[in-house]
């Protein structure tokens, strides 16, 4: 780990060995974080967090590497203004820490007649034992649905379908999410025009 990004940890113990301060300070900003816990768990879990921290060289990193992920460790490490190595070590370790959660490929929809793209509503019924848990087992399933999203309000679910066109749709609707677990309503919303699409997560600090 570099001089710049080093952190010091350290242990206050009480005298009844049940309960400790967990204090962090970092080299560069001079922070200092006291926390009481009084479970182990709870340290190593604060821990995680504090290791997961993004300084702005590994932000400049995740912006690139959102841009282009097939982009070579010494052209990230030259964007960001680091040498190779030490970049190569950044990219691995927010990768080990789950940062970055992987890497995948774009592909243009039209090429596999995936053009059309649904919003529906999805409001289930109270009344069935693990009826939640049931839907999203089915939904997990189907690869026409791109997202599903738990939501407050009126209805339970957002899904995000594609599909071939309306006749397609038509059918998907009739015969898989009607269909669905405790399904009782449902409302769907046809994308026009797609303003913006994209993966990328800002990386500015304080948003």
């Amino acid at each position: 780990m570099s001089a710049s990004s080093e952190t010091r940890f350290s242990f206050l113990y009480y005298a009844d060995s049940t309960s400790f301060i967990f204090c962090i300070s970092n080299n560069i900003s001079s922070f200092h974080y006291p926390a009481l816990f009084t479970d182990t768990r709870k340290v190593l879990y604060f821990l995680r967090l504090t290791m997961q921290n993004l300084d702005k060289i590994d932000r400049n990193i995740l912006k690139v590497l959102q841009k282009n992920g097939r982009v070579t460790y010494a052209d990230i490490a030259r964007q960001v203004g680091l040498s190779t190595t030490p970049c190569l070590e950044r990219v691995k370790k927010m990768e080990k820490q789950g940062v970055i959660r992987g890497y995948t490929t774009i592909v243009n929809p039209e090429y596999l007649k995936a053009n059309l793209v649904v919003f529906i509503n999805i409001r289930l019924s109270k009344q069935e034992q693990d009826v939640f848990a049931k839907f999203k087992a089915a939904v997990l399933k189907l690869t026409t649905v791109q997202e599903c999203y738990l939501v407050s309000g009126n209805f339970d679910y957002l899904l995000k379908a594609r599909v071939k066109d309306m006749s397609s749709y038509r059918k998907f609707y009739a015969e898989t999410v009607l269909k669905l677990p405790g399904v009782i309503e449902c409302t769907s919303h046809v994308v026009m025009e797609e303003v913006k699409d994209t993966m990328e997560i800002h990386t500015e600090a304080g948003f």
